[in-house]
């Protein structure tokens, strides 16, 4: 059995993946970095130094013998596959599997943060990987974008940005709303946790905020702390803010299905782990076909990444 490695260095999260000839996972190795309580992000420079610290750590976990197994190894490069994407903390896994290759003779392949998170997401979707096209949802703090995929062969996308946010990312949002409520950061799982406890009734609405440029969460952020400041219950208020998220992503996908002809949809990237805005998409949404990764690989993972270095071994590479 061949074995693949993936690496990805992002903002909050330090991961290794190994998986085999058929996608099967063999290794998922995680290190979440630490925010102190109160604040709301770290600055890449800090994130860069805790990858490099985590990075040995994550090694250290590989069963002995593992590396006369791996065939290929690939590696989050940059944000997304677009000239000049790049962010600071994806030169720490960047660098050590360029190391890793050059000492072990292995094929190395750098691809994109998103395609390693819609990668991720075909896990449990196959069938989309022998589909013509479909669109794909990437929500999480650092992007927000509705994108037509065309897959043109196993594991390689060509991918046209349909919409995207343009000011706070949705994951901004929840971060930003939740620590000005007392949160940990990163929010979104304390948020859903509140939103859970509120009876979803007679809580004001927060306002979504979509036109044919794209789509602001910064208009929703103000509402929100208005909100925050009039004393609403906390849980009603991550109830507000959860739906404003699924509110604008409904107007979005049914504007990129008109304009696309596309009715099946992958939804990726952290924000997307949420069952209310899952539970609220699928109620409404039901002439489209949603896909959902699973919640472990919604989150930033290298499971999508070492998916690729198998699906560019087979003769795909992916070109920026």
């Amino acid at each position: 059995m061949a074995y693949y490695l993936g690496l990805d260095t992002s903002a909050y999260t330090s991961s290794l993946a190994v998986v085999d000839e058929n996608y099967q996972v063999l290794i998922d190795k995680r290190i979440n970095l630490v925010v102190k309580p109160g604040n709301r992000g770290l600055r890449q420079s800090e994130a860069l130094f805790l990858h490099l610290k985590n990075l040995p750590l994550l090694f250290a976990e590989l069963p002995d013998g593992l590396h006369k197994t791996v065939k290929a190894v690939a590696v989050s490069a940059f944000p997304r596959n677009v000239p000049g994407s790049y962010m600071p903390v994806f030169t720490a896994g960047l660098t050590q599997a360029r190391v890793l290759s050059l000492y072990s003779g292995l094929p190395l392949y750098e691809v994109a943060h998103q395609d390693g998170h819609i990668m991720a997401g075909l896990h449990d979707a196959r069938e989309l990987m022998d589909a013509p096209g479909f669109l794909a949802v990437h929500f999480s703090g650092g992007t927000s974008e509705v994108l037509n995929v065309k897959t043109t062969t196993r594991g390689c996308f060509s991918i046209e940005l349909l919409m995207a946010g343009t000011d706070l990312h949705a994951g901004q949002l929840v971060d930003r709303v939740g620590v000005a409520m007392g949160l940990a950061f990163p929010a979104g799982k304390d948020m859903e946790k509140l939103a859970l406890r509120s009876s979803g009734k007679n809580i004001p609405a927060i306002p979504s905020a979509v036109n044919p440029r794209g789509f602001s969460f910064s208009g929703p952020e103000n509402r929100a702390l208005q909100l925050l400041n009039s004393g609403l219950a906390h849980q009603d208020l991550a109830f507000a803010v959860l739906r404003v998220l699924a509110n604008t992503l409904e107007k979005v996908l049914l504007n990129s299905a008109e304009k696309t002809g596309q009715k099946e949809v992958l939804l990726v990237g952290g924000v997307m782990a949420n069952t209310l805005i899952r539970e609220r998409l699928i109620k409404r949404l039901q002439g489209m076909k949603l896909y959902f990764a699973a919640p472990s690989l919604s989150t930033d993972n290298a499971v999508g990444v070492a998916m690729l270095a198998c699906a560019c071994t087979g003769g795909v590479i992916h070109h920026r």
